[in-house]
């Protein structure tokens, strides 16, 4: 069956970053799609339906009545929703789709790794499994340039309080040396991913950014972890 595309409005906006907005997209009367949490969806405007882009979820499938993604300036698409969008712009969804799905199973231990807005996916994981209340342990790794690109980071700090089964952690790749940053500084790395496995053999990686970030997270698991392929997923954004 083919999917249902629609026009949907935009309810609400949220900068996140000065380079970095949340769009809410409101569902019409009717429209009640069944999704999973880590999908995406594409979206076009209506004055230029030939271009499309697709976005992952950062609302999470317990999330009803609207989607919200959260885009980067980057490219015609993320630059116009960042610098134009605004509530009441009417957008072309296509419905979502996709298999960047979080296995929340009680002894399962997520570790999901991030780089810029690559940790969007990972807001959903996080909220569906708070509301749930489930035993998954996920722990995001998070790698940005300085502490003015951290997206979510009063949100996530807040999961963390209320979920135990919830870790988040962040790294500085470009920070200067005289910054007041307490945390981590430097690249993801095998012994900063292996400090935080507890069971190997119930940790499933994940990877979601840039493709440099995700190619080097799969050779850092694959090769020099030696972790089964199928205990890896990857989401590659260009």
């Amino acid at each position: 069956m083919a999917k249902q595309i629609v026009d949907m409005e935009i309810a609400a906006v949220k900068m996140e970053r000065p380079d970095t907005k949340t769009i809410r997209l409101q569902w019409p009367a009717g429209y009640d799609p069944d999704f999973k949490t880590g999908q995406f969806i594409t979206l076009y405007w209506p004055d230029a339906p030939n271009y499309k882009r697709a976005y992952s979820l950062s609302s999470c499938a317990l999330d009803r009545g609207h989607y919200e993604v959260t885009v980067k300036r980057d490219g015609k698409m993320g630059t116009r929703i960042v610098d134009w969008a605004k509530q009441g712009d009417i957008i072309g969804v296509i419905p979502p789709t996709g298999r960047f799905l979080p296995v929340l199973e009680p002894n399962k231990h997520l570790i999901c790794i991030a780089g810029g807005s690559g940790v969007t996916p990972f807001r959903a994981f996080v909220r569906e499994a708070t509301r749930r209340n489930l035993e998954t342990k996920i722990t995001v790794l998070y790698s940005v340039r300085t502490t003015n690109d951290i997206i979510f980071n009063e949100e996530f700090r807040e999961l963390a309080q209320i979920n135990p089964n919830f870790n988040f952690f962040v790294t500085c790749t470009r920070i200067h040396p005289d910054d007041p940053w307490t945390g981590r500084r430097g690249r993801i790395d095998a012994e900063w991913v292996k400090h935080h496995i507890f069971d190997l053999n119930n940790t499933v990686f994940y990877a979601c950014g840039p493709n440099e970030l995700v190619e080097a997270i799969e050779h850092l698991v694959l090769m020099e972890m030696k972790v089964p392929k199928e205990q890896i997923r990857t989401e590659k954004w260009g």
